[in-house]
């Protein structure tokens, strides 16, 4: 029985010797773990804290990503439109350009029609007239005396037709 009840003697090494580590332990080993587990404790709580931290920086760079997107795209649109606005402006001024250079040169038409219309007028009286004095001078069996009075009846008759060629 003596294996399983120990003696005195055992008894009073194994407490001494039990104090003994106990007391080495306690003064030189404990510290040391509690140090280690205290410095690894501030460890992890400086690293959630750090976490923690750079969550809400990386929510801020988000929620500031998200509006500068959003000033992207509306600056976008602005820019959108006003190249729109601007294009459609070019347009309505190159039309209107247009339209006025095309007046412009109708306008410079009509008046080169007119001109050409009235000098294919005088044109026409003047051989008329010439026809007339033709036949007025064969029938009357009469020339006149000199060129000049040819040109002065010529003009005479031309501006009579001009006039009422005008009229009509």
């Amino acid at each position: 029985m003596s294996l399983v009840t120990p003696d005195f003697g055992l008894l009073f090494w194994m407490v001494i010797i039990f104090g003994v580590v106990f007391f080495v332990l306690a003064k030189f080993g404990f510290p040391v773990i509690t140090g280690m587990v205290r410095k690894r404790s501030d460890h992890i709580e400086e690293s959630l804290k750090k976490a923690q931290e750079a969550q809400e920086a990386l929510e801020n760079l988000t929620r500031e990503s998200r509006r500068m997107t959003e000033e992207a795209r509306a600056e976008q649109g602005r820019i959108l439109k006003e190249a729109t606005r601007t294009r459609d402006q070019i347009i309505a001024e190159a039309r209107q350009k247009a339209q006025e250079e095309a007046d412009k040169i109708v306008e410079h038409a009509k008046i080169q029609i007119a001109a050409e219309r009235e000098s294919a007028m005088r044109d026409v009286c003047r051989q008329v007239s010439l026809i007339s004095v033709k036949v007025a001078e064969k029938i009357v069996k009469k020339e006149l005396d000199s060129s000049e009075e040819q040109l002065a009846l010529i003009d005479r008759l031309v501006e009579e037709c001009s006039r009422s060629v005008l009229k009509n």
